[in-house]
């Protein structure tokens, strides 16, 4: 039964492989993809119930025992992303159907949103560092393949600068990787982090180098401060559903990557990188907030609110106690939902209207009803309204970051959501409140682009009110961030 961990990485590899053979047919194209999205929601939650029933369940590729060999792991925070994963690459996938357009499809759209999940889902699930920039190089360069499609002059400078930034970023990676191995020994993540523990205080400052080193690597990816300057340029490029999975899932693939690698390897032995990483999501929150309030382009906007939730969610994991964790957790997923709602929604926005700036239309609320409070919904989610999927998480996080004295950065996280909801609700009232002004296409197909965005928030409805229910599989995936041994003696069996 262990070989089912590998379900989310093979499906949508296998998928990718049969797309590429007939890559003009989109018929063809569209129904297999749906068709292995489908097939990956089924499996990831089988995963989930069979993690949350049997623990941290592991498998040695090649029946190579850890931690010689490669092993892939899913504990429960690994199963709870994989499946929010797959249910997000579905709704995408349904959307595109109406909105990428045919001269897309025909030139490997879908092969390369499904290997986009294979990086994705691959680095959630590897136990190996060096597997860990193996499966994020997958996912960049299907992401390159994806912002370039279309080859308008935006995206075409986009790629350019994301391509070099991301260049820099992976061989800092494997720099890392190196000065960790010379030091340690191994790659295998739970080795790493036993060999880390048993040093006592021997080789700190090199410890301190390289978890540095990793917060600039992963930080690069997730949008963290002074990092973060070529996401919003880079983001505003990709057609709707693009965006949508980049903002869902790519930063939050950096973000998983700090949780795991901190957690593990640099939370006891280090005194100087979580109080780096406190200070740095502080600022990339205070940024976002800026920039949220200074536009009236509901894409710059969004992209902005991505920063903002880096900075929440990674102060959280600085703290590193039960209580912001488990907030962090919840907030990370309620993200990942919400995101790509909201990018979906300002897609249909813009199909209708021809622009993303509310300054160039008003009154979208009288031709357009059901899509109005489908964005008024989204905006009360992403701010933490209660009992919208938010709330709870960012309660939690504020409730960790005052119960360790952290008065200054729970402050910030509160005055971040009601930023966030005055920059939202600005465009609200502007856009679809007031007098018709503007050109209306009213020949999209509506109701099939809205049919994703409403299970996206329908989602984000269930998630806050049932929150009390979902409790239990938030707490497992938290208890080996806690307490890193239960990780440890799940890989490594003596």
């Amino acid at each position: 039964m262990n070989n089912i961990i590998l379900l989310p990485i093979f499906i949508p590899l296998i998928g990718a492989i049969i797309l590429m053979l007939a890559p003009k047919k989109v018929t063809l194209q569209r129904t297999i993809a749906l068709i292995m999205s489908f097939i990956l929601v089924a499996s990831d939650l089988f995963l989930l119930f069979y993690v949350k029933n049997h623990g941290i369940t592991t498998l040695n590729i090649g029946n190579w025992r850890a931690p010689f060999g490669i092993t892939i792991v899913a504990d429960m925070l690994a199963a709870l992303l994989v499946v929010t994963t797959s249910f997000v690459l579905t709704c995408v996938i349904i959307y595109s159907f109406y909105t990428i357009g045919k001269a897309r499809e025909k030139f490997l759209y879908y092969p390369s949103v499904l290997f986009l999940i294979v990086g994705v889902n691959g680095s959630f699930l590897t136990g190996d560092i060096f597997n860990l920039f193996v499966f994020f190089e997958v996912m960049l360069m299907a992401s390159y393949v994806l912002l370039v499609i279309g080859g308008t002059k935006i995206q075409l400078k986009a790629t350019i600068k994301y391509l070099l930034i991301n260049v820099v970023g992976s061989a800092f990676f494997v720099v890392a990787i190196g000065i960790l191995y010379s030091m340690i020994g191994t790659l295998n993540m739970a080795d790493i982090s036993r060999k880390i523990n048993a040093l006592h205080g021997v080789d700190t400052g090199m410890i301190s180098v390289a978890a540095v080193m990793f917060l600039f690597v992963f930080g690069l990816k997730a949008g963290l401060f002074p990092l973060y300057f070529w996401l919003p340029g880079s983001y505003f490029a990709p057609p709707m559903p693009v965006l949508a999975l980049f903002g869902a899932l790519l930063t939050k693939v950096g973000v998983y990557a700090i949780i795991r690698t901190y957690s593990l390897f640099f939370a006891k032995e280090t005194t100087f990188a979580m109080p780096l990483l406190g200070v740095l999501a502080l600022i990339t929150i205070i940024l976002g907030v800026i920039g949220v309030i200074s536009y009236y382009d509901l894409k710059t906007i969004v992209i902005y609110n991505i920063l903002i939730a880096i900075g929440v969610i990674l102060f959280s994991v600085s703290i590193m106690t039960r209580e912001a964790m488990t907030g962090a957790v919840y907030y990370l997923i309620h993200d990942m939902i919400i995101k790509s709602a909201l990018f979906l929604i300002i897609g249909v926005i813009m199909a209708i209207t021809g622009t993303s700036t509310v300054k160039k239309f008003s009154g979208l609320m009288t031709v357009k009803p059901t899509l109005g409070w489908s964005f008024f919904i989204a905006i009360l989610a992403i701010a933490g309204i209660p009992p919208l999927s938010g709330f709870f998480g960012k309660l939690l996080m504020v409730e960790g970051a005052f119960s360790t004295g952290e008065m200054f950065g729970g402050i910030v996280i509160l005055l971040s959501s009601l930023f966030v909801l005055m920059s939202l609700i600005k465009v609200f009232t502007r856009g679809f409140w007031g007098e018709k002004t503007g050109k209306f296409n009213l020949a999209i197909p509506y109701k099939k682009m809205m049919l994703p965005v409403i299970i996206l928030l329908t989602c984000s409805v269930l998630y806050g009110i049932f929150s009390n229910a979902i409790y239990p599989f938030i707490s497992d995936a938290v208890d080996p961030i806690i307490d890193p041994n239960l990780y440890i003696n799940a890989v490594i069996k003596e």
